[in-house]
């Protein structure tokens, strides 16, 4: 409804203890300090961007940097060219429901070896994304709840930024998650809200949808509900393709509904903004002709904004429409042409 579908991020791609030391080994060949960030992983060379402007983490062995490294080796240079675009960007790591304490503990060690900050999308709410391209969740409230303690354990005292549960307040607002289980969703938003920012070193955005779904005045009591006032802030923008600027005005108006709570933007794919043709109910889903948009930072247009983030993780499907695979598996063409659109 009002083209807010579009987290439909979560990968399919399980972690295991295998891949995770993976992970943290080549995280090893990157700096511990801004000196030694030249150091390069054994596939496609992957660095850490300036901490003083981008202090989170590159993970050295995305998808993107996979596809990298084959480009490389198959002497494709022009196609690598673009795919380093992606690779050597900061993206969001989306946490899995199998074993949420490895993955978590996999990634903020490896962000802490290279001296940066993990981001993290926690995208496990029962009930989630209504049924569509993205549905699934936790079992019930208790999984959901063993969930988060999971994760909370994985990051211990390690620096992490938490992007909490895309979509999940904004389906209560616009009718998509039945009434039923509104108090309980409520209930572990803020339960998971209170047990992440009681971390030491953890930041948590709890997502407050996007510029084109509908009205601040809608979602500000639901935020509250939710545990919007505990939280470091909100988030806009996940998964979706809407302005920086439009972003910024639609973020601006809700901070000034929820006690000037500051936001962090998903720019990934919204270089050149949202997709206006074909059915309205699926502009969201692999729109053709999208960019990648301002590179991850903290140095942004204004003061309320604390970060541009790329929450979604450019390349991966939204789900199997328009020729696309299933939610959250790589898609090379997609990943070619929203890195060429974006020159």
């Amino acid at each position: 409804m009002y083209g807010s579908r579009g987290a439909g991020t979560m990968s399919t791609r399980r972690a295991s203890a295998v891949v995770l030391g993976a992970a943290l080994l080549l995280a090893g060949c990157s700096s511990s300090s801004d000196g030694e960030d030249e150091k390069k992983n054994a596939g496609a060379g992957i660095t850490q961007q300036p901490k003083d402007a981008d202090p989170f983490w590159v993970n050295p062995d995305g998808n993107a940097a996979q596809q990298l490294a084959e480009l490389e080796k198959s002497d494709k240079k022009g196609e690598a060219e673009q795919i380093r675009k992606i690779a050597q960007q900061p993206t969001g790591e989306w946490i899995s429901p199998e074993n949420p304490e490895e993955q978590a503990r996999g990634f903020t060690e490896a962000a802490d070896e290279a001296g940066r900050t993990a981001l993290l999308v926690l995208y496990n709410i029962p009930h989630r994304d209504c049924g569509q391209y993205s549905g699934g969740g936790a079992a019930d409230g208790n999984a959901y709840r063993d969930f988060i303690d999971g994760v909370a354990k994985g990051i211990g005292d390690r620096s992490a930024t938490v992007i909490l549960e895309p979509d999940a307040v904004l389906h209560l607002v616009d009718g998509c998650t039945p009434e039923q289980f509104h108090e309980e969703r409520y209930d572990l938003l803020k339960g998971a809200v209170t047990k992440l920012t009681a971390l030491e070193n953890t930041q948590v955005y709890l997502d407050a949808g996007n510029a084109g779904w509908g009205h601040p005045d809608q979602i500000f009591e639901p935020l509250k509900r939710a545990g919007i006032d505990q939280a470091d802030g909100f988030s806009v923008n996940v998964s979706n393709f809407y302005t920086t600027e439009d972003s910024i005005a639609y973020g601006k108006q809700l901070s000034a509904k929820v006690g000037g709570k500051h936001f962090v933007i998903d720019t990934s794919r919204n270089g050149n903004g949202p997709y206006t043709e074909g059915d309205p109910g699926e502009r969201w889903c692999n729109p053709p002709g999208r960019a990648l948009g301002e590179t991850p930072t903290t140095k942004t247009a204004d003061p309320l904004v604390d970060a541009y983030l790329w929450v979604k993780r450019p390349g991966e499907s939204d789900g199997e429409c328009k020729g696309g695979p299933k939610a959250g598996e790589w898609w090379a063409e997609y990943a070619q042409k929203l890195a060429t659109a974006s020159e």
